[in-house]
């Protein structure tokens, strides 16, 4: 091609994010330029998402606009959509001009250059499935860390992906389907990373991945020590000034030494991110998890006994095929009981492929939809009211903000403190004069708004 510029649209997760901030990084490093804007580009890659309906109807409305608005660019589908759907899509979206999935980052911009200039389709074929980190696109190809100078988020933080696929097969989630099963970085790598990242001026590292304690999975031997605890001492070794937050953790893995490293390590925010995604036994059982509300109820007492101040974030999933009255009213208990800082309510989406697309049909999935969109709000409310009140605490103390963004034409800045991970939880809005994202400044919160904090500078 002899416009050698390209331009990334990426939808989805953290971990999609992950995946084209590597894509960006590979196409940097061979010759191409990344485009500010679509209309420069020849070359537009689309990240899709393909976990959820509402996600995968945004990815094909996405794919199918840049097409109509640049018909002159190539206009190419990456990600979990095209990963999951490659050969479907190819039938039915023949205006776009190829499909890779997610499965083999490894060296993009050369097949997918050889391709065009051959004149060929590019589609998913040419990708394998990964064997290895290096086959996942994880590092790059020589054992060392893909690092990724240009990053889809604000300034201060970084996502930091420590494995790949999962192993759990929860009876609703397709993840498996399109992402396989664990593939883990090697460690010497996701430190290597981390030190990159750390004398970049990233003071927040997001570890992401299905679920973290799923770490070394692929290679852990029955008596072996937690890879997932080895993994966070042999971060702490690095001596910069950085704070690791933790991502998804499932409940049914949560490993107690974990709580041991955050009492001892300040650098290990106290921030646990922990999926139950229901609280009713038979509920969960399909689900293909373990939990009830009694054993949720005494892990969560348990982590705040052993560190005090400990911020608990959760999703919960509305609508699961079977789920009566009767199991909406024990999680509306265990909400009330379990007082989590965060927590987030989904709607149950019927997945082709998954268990759990057999214990229902459409009609009965529209109506168990229906019902959970009505009992969704009295959830949100009863637990904004409590996220609130845990914010109370913060009042009238003295915390770090992360700096994300300035308002504009306004004496205010956007920001973050440590209860309060990215997209998802609340923001500390800070009255101040020429911050800039990416810099940690001390301040006094002075009210609470809503789920939202006021600051001013100390």
């Amino acid at each position: 091609m002899s416009n050698r510029l390209f331009y990334i649209e990426n939808l989805g997760c953290a971990k999609n994010q992950v995946d084209a901030e590597s894509i960006i990084a590979q196409f940097s490093g061979s010759g191409w330029q990344l485009a500010a804007e679509p209309d420069q580009a020849g070359l537009i890659i689309v990240n899709t998402c393909g976990f959820i309906e509402p996600a995968k109807e945004e990815s094909v409305d996405t794919l199918l606009e840049f097409k109509s608005l640049y018909p002159n660019a190539v206009v190419i589908a990456a990600g979990c959509l095209s990963q999951r759907y490659a050969e479907k899509l190819s039938r039915s979206l023949s205006e776009i001009d190829g499909f890779i999935g997610n499965r083999d980052l490894r060296d993009v911009p050369r097949r997918i250059t050889a391709l065009l200039e051959a004149g060929e389709k590019i589609d998913q074929s040419s990708f394998a499935d990964p064997e290895n980190a290096d086959e996942a696109g994880l590092t790059d190809g020589s054992g060392r860390p893909l690092f990724r100078e240009k990053r889809l988020n604000p300034d201060g933080y970084a996502y930091v992906k420590i494995a790949e696929g999962c192993n759990h097969r929860c009876s609703y989630c397709a993840i498996p389907l399109i992402r396989g099963g664990v593939v883990s970085r090697p460690s010497f790598d996701i430190v290597e990373e981390i030190g990159m990242l750390a004398d970049a001026g990233v003071k927040e590292m997001e570890l992401v991945a299905q679920d973290l304690f799923s770490y070394g999975a692929d290679w852990r031997r029955p008596g072996d020590s937690s890879p997932f605890i080895d993994l966070l001492k042999e971060i702490f070794t690095l001596k910069q000034d950085f704070n690791i937050r933790l991502l998804y953790m499932h409940p049914d893995a949560f490993d107690p030494a974990l709580l041991d490293l955050i009492a001892s390590e300040p650098r290990l925010l106290p921030y646990l991110d922990i999926p139950f995604q229901h609280a009713a036994p038979s509920v969960l059982r399909s689900m293909g998890r373990k939990g009830s509300p009694e054993s949720y109820l005494k892990l969560i007492a348990r982590i705040r006994e052993a560190v005090p101040g400990a911020v608990i974030r959760s999703t919960f999933l509305l609508g699961y095929p079977g789920e009566s009255r009767r199991d909406f009213q024990t999680l509306y208990r265990f909400i009330s009981e379990a007082k989590l800082d965060w927590a987030g309510f989904f709607v149950y989406s019927r997945e082709e492929g998954t268990k759990a697309a057999g214990l229902t049909n459409n009609w009965k999935n529209r109506r168990q939809v229906r019902i959970a969109e009505r009992n969704k709000p009295s959830l949100e409310r009863i637990q904004q009211s409590i996220s609130e009140k845990s914010l109370e605490k913060y009042v009238g103390t003295e915390l770090d903000v992360l700096i994300e963004e300035a308002v504009q034409g306004e004496s205010l800045f956007l920001g973050r403190c440590w209860f309060q991970a990215p997209e998802v939880d609340g923001l500390t809005v800070v009255e101040a004069e020429n911050l800039k994202p990416g810099q940690t400044v001390r301040c006094r919160i002075v009210r609470r708004n809503g789920i939202d904090l006021e600051a001013s500078l100390v």
